[in-house]
């Protein structure tokens, strides 16, 4: 038995600072909101008006969580928290409109070793924009202070929404075809996947993250910490202005295993690397650790953010209106007839099968333009 009492605050957590977090965030959390939202900032639970699903004929709901990696790492050595929350909705709201629904509302959670009410309040202050963005209602979240288990200054993040679909509407492998247009939506960068590489590479080049790169024209660490493009509003719009037939969000795996996810089994896309350069990032990491060509692509986005499908006589419009809306795309390839079901890849001719999906087949050929 100890001698004196032990309090809350003296096994390091404090009260009073998540309830001050609470209070800056508040401003934040307001402009991150629907008219479907019930209630306010403060319940146990975030509720959404879903009458509106009433006049819908078959509704589905769909739903993602996720995190952004160790790219909180890069936001806590650069002392900047103000964009990761970006990231957060990015990841998790663009998995949504994949399959062609539309992202409703989002909680998000935030673990810390000590509760730093401005910190966390940035935090919040880029979820709350992410949402802004997407035109996704923050409905609700938690922090919680972990002393013991993380360090003071260490925090992860992490999210989920829901979003609903017509059921004649969810898009996917069963409405591509052979023939179709595999177009190219541009990354802003980075995004939120293969940090654990890229850390490792800056760290063995003996880089500090504020250190000045001329090709990217800022820091490296400015460069690492520039947010993940959200997509979700545009691909709606483009969904009700050309015919799709699946979407591809790349993520954890790169861009082949991820359009692999999206085709129908015994289809082929063949990916030209000639399509496009990469942006100066990606050949940087490249060369700084001498990483294999195959071990980047099947890590990082290399300039490709999403990945449309659609009817060749669809193309040239839905690149038009993706490129009104600022955003670069053009086209990566075709859909073509391509190996059966349970072939076996042989030489890393092509990839097939991510995430416990077994698909369709990609083939990455040529090389990007220097």
């Amino acid at each position: 038995m100890t001698e004196q009492p032990i309090t809350y605050a003296a096994a390091g957590v404090d009260v009073e600072a998540g309830d001050r977090a609470v209070e800056l965030m508040k401003a934040a959390v307001a402009r991150a909101q629907r008219p479907e939202v019930v209630g306010g900032l403060g319940g146990f639970a975030g509720m959404f008006d879903a009458s509106a699903l009433r006049g819908m004929t078959r509704p589905v709901l769909a739903t993602s969580t996720d995190g952004v990696g160790t790219k909180v790492a890069v936001a806590q050595a650069m002392d900047v928290h103000d964009t990761i929350g970006i990231d957060l909705v990015g990841m998790v709201v663009d998995d949504i409109v994949v399959c062609g629904a539309e992202p409703l509302f989002m909680t998000d959670y935030i673990a810390c070793g000590r509760v730093v009410p401005e910190r966390i309040a940035a935090v919040v202050e880029g979820i709350a924009r992410g949402c802004e963005l997407a035109g996704v209602a923050l409905v609700g979240g938690e922090t919680a202070e972990h002393p013991g288990l993380l360090a003071p200054g260490e925090y992860d993040v992490a999210g989920a929404a829901t979003g609903v679909v017509e059921h004649d509407r969810v898009l996917g492998p069963h409405r591509v075809r052979p023939g179709d247009a595999v177009l190219a939506l541009a990354s802003s960068g980075l995004h939120s996947n293969g940090y654990s590489l890229v850390r490792r590479v800056v760290a063995a080049a003996g880089w500090d993250w504020d250190r000045h790169v001329p090709d990217l024209g800022r820091t490296i660490g400015e460069e690492a910490l520039e947010p993940t493009r959200i997509y979700s509003r545009l691909l709606l719009e483009l969904l009700d202005t050309v015919q799709v037939h699946a979407l591809s969000h790349v993520t954890g795996g790169g861009l082949a295993a991820n359009l692999a996810r999206v085709l129908p089994a015994g289809t082929l896309a063949t990916v030209d690397r000639g399509t496009w350069r990469l942006p100066p990032v990606f050949p940087l990491v490249a060369e700084l650790g001498r990483v294999p060509r195959e071990d980047l692509e099947r890590t990082l986005n290399l300039g490709v953010g999403f990945v449309a499908l659609v009817p060749a006589e669809e193309a040239e419009r839905a690149l038009e209106h993706v490129r009104a809306a600022g955003v670069a795309a053009w086209q990566l390839g075709v859909v073509e007839d391509g190996p059966a079901a349970g072939a076996a890849a042989g030489e890393q001719d092509w990839v097939r099968g991510a995430k416990g999906v077994e698909g369709g087949a990609v083939r990455l050929v040529g090389d990007h333009p220097t």
